[in-house]
């Protein structure tokens, strides 16, 4: 699936209209990314993320618009790189 939007740093939106939150320990995994990337939205089980994104050499943990990240475990998980 292609990027429709990628114009906020941490928000990225697919072609399909789904919109996700990258995880902030995540976000220099996204700076070569551009429209014609194309992305696969997988379910996962994760301490952070519900979602993983997959493509462009690498996968970023994302949560859907309007999800919180939860404080605990995302705290960790940033400490630990």
């Amino acid at each position: 699936m292609k990027i429709r939007s990628h114009s906020e740093s941490h928000i990225v939106e697919l072609e399909d209209g789904s919109r996700w939150q990258i995880f902030p320990g995540d976000l220099d995994l996204t700076l070569d990314w551009k429209p014609e990337t194309e992305l696969t939205v997988l379910e996962v089980e994760d301490e952070v993320a519900t979602h993983e994104l997959l493509g462009a050499g690498g996968k970023v943990r994302v949560r859907p618009v309007g999800d919180s990240w939860p404080a605990k475990d995302t705290k960790d998980a940033l400490k630990d790189g």
